[in-house]
């Protein structure tokens, strides 16, 4: 994606597009997996942990991103899809692979509709699937 465009992204997130915000976009958007601030560290070795923590917490703040626990110990962050405004309806099941610990999205696969019980109020649901991915099946 050009930089114009990832400014654009940036933009109608109310995110100001820095260089290491463009950065880390455009590093979300080349990975077909969730990733972990390690794994982005690794990818940036040159920039410093904090500044890409915060980075990734102006995302998950503004919408762009959600952060994923799938039980590995580590938090793992994942682009949201064009339109998601994170509500209880735009969840979607995440996949764990049990070979490559890969953490994958599945915005195909809904999360089903439950009832809760009255004064309750559904603000977040997780719901993770574990198994072997296509890749290590």
């Amino acid at each position: 994606m050009k930089i114009k465009e990832l400014e654009q992204l940036l933009s109608a997130r109310h995110i100001k597009p820095t260089a290491m915000r463009l950065l880390v976009l455009e590093y979300l958007q080349q990975q077909n997996a969730a990733v972990s601030l390690k794994e982005a560290e690794e990818a940036y070795e040159k920039a410093d942990r904090i500044t890409l923590y915060r980075t990734l917490k102006t995302f998950e703040e503004k919408g762009l991103i959600h952060h994923i626990d799938d039980g590995s110990g580590a938090t793992k962050y994942a682009l949201c899809e064009e339109g998601c405004q994170c509500a209880p309806e735009d969840l979607h099941v995440h996949f764990h692979c049990n070979s490559c610990q890969k953490t994958f999205c599945m915005p195909k696969v809904a999360i089903p509709a439950f009832q809760l019980p009255s004064r309750f109020n559904l603000q977040e649901i997780n719901l993770m699937a574990k198994g072997i991915c296509a890749d290590c099946f």
